[in-house]
């Protein structure tokens, strides 16, 4: 390979999915990660590409819709460069409703009819499908913008389209060329830290866990806080924790056993579904929440692509192309709150 003209700190879907889309702009592209493909929180099992709900219109959630409307193709791309399964498809989600939710989800219906421009529906229903868990008001919430993935299998086909495309990826052999995105994870967050004088951003750990349970034209779930989440190959997902603090991020325990009762407690139809296996990653979240994506602030030259946090794959498609977009051209499309420089 030539001397790159930008390197990617990080193989997981931000990293990833930027140097595609460098790749895609016609620039040699190297990524490094010393602990391989997805080795992080991108390497998980659960894949929700859930939108926020569509009142209190802000940046962040136009930016989450335009990323999850681009999906379908921007995935396709992917597959069909790379020739490996993403496990992508826009199958919707249903979520039970208590009486006590059904005007608003109702008033969100209509703000959805404005906000999703049509392109996605919010609505409220008595006619879920089989795979839904029993509702107290007999009515779900039913949208079609929510999209499943397999994050672990999705990492592979962006690797793959990469290397199709001539991009490098390995775990060292560094060639220095050109700016350095740093798409590092919680330990960047970590490092950015450690430059500044308060908290930038953490990691956060959360476990789930794979069943054998086929449903894969069904919506995904979202319950008390649960996602449930079809997969294409006939798995279930069930996640995620929500621990911020721990001793070792990458072992299950005893709230994964919680998780699982609570799935099968709230699904019946999950209650006999043979258990795969489990996980647990520690996953990136800035201060303000929102990813980080942009110029570096500590390393001149140098951006970032950080903080997915819980929507880093449902960001990934328009966050990688506004990143590549700066950094070849300079112009700088990417929210204002999105700025690395804002979690300081």
């Amino acid at each position: 390979m030539a001397m790159p003209d930008v390197t990617v700190r990080g193989a997981g879907v931000f990293g990833l999915a930027t140097a595609w889309a460098l790749l895609k702009r016609g620039l040699c592209v190297q990524v490094i990660d010393p602990n391989g493909v997805a080795s992080g929180a991108s390497g998980g099992i659960v894949g929700a590409l859930a939108p926020h709900v569509p009142e209190q219109w802000n940046p962040k959630k136009a930016f989450q819709l335009e990323s999850l409307l681009m999906a379908d193709d921007w995935w396709a791309d992917v597959a069909a460069c790379g020739g490996c399964d993403p496990g992508y498809a826009r199958t919707g989600r249903v979520q039970p409703l208590a009486e006590a939710g059904v005007a608003l989800a109702k008033d969100r219906a209509k703000g959805a009819d404005t906000l999703w421009q049509g392109r996605a529906r919010w609505q409220v229903t008595d006619q879920p499908g089989d795979f839904a868990p029993p509702s107290a008001s007999g009515l779900w919430v039913h949208d079609t913008l929510s999209a499943r993935i397999h994050p672990r299998q999705a990492c592979d086909a962006l690797a793959a389209a990469v290397c199709a495309k001539g991009g490098e990826i390995s775990t060292g052999d560094i060639r220095h060329g050109g700016p350095t995105v740093w798409a590092t994870g919680h330990e960047g967050l970590a490092d950015l830290t450690a430059r500044h004088t308060r908290l930038v951003g953490a990691g956060i750990k959360g476990q789930a866990v794979l069943l054998a349970h086929d449903a894969r034209d069904a919506p995904q779930v979202f319950i008390d806080g649960l996602h449930i989440i079809p997969h294409g190959d006939g798995t279930t997902a069930i996640g995620s924790t929500t621990e911020r603090d721990f001793d070792d991020g990458t072992a299950t325990d005893t709230q994964c056993d919680a998780l699982l009762d609570k799935a099968r407690a709230l699904m019946p139809v999950l209650r006999d579904a043979p258990e795969l296996i489990r996980w647990a990653g520690v996953r990136p979240r800035a201060r303000t929440r929102a990813p980080m994506l942009g110029r570096h602030p500590f390393r001149q030259g140098d951006f970032i692509a950080n903080g997915g946090f819980k929507i880093g794959f449902g960001m990934a498609p328009l966050a990688a192309e506004q990143l590549a977009h700066l950094i070849t051209t300079g112009e700088n499309l990417i929210p204002e709150d999105f700025a690395p420089d804002r979690s300081l």
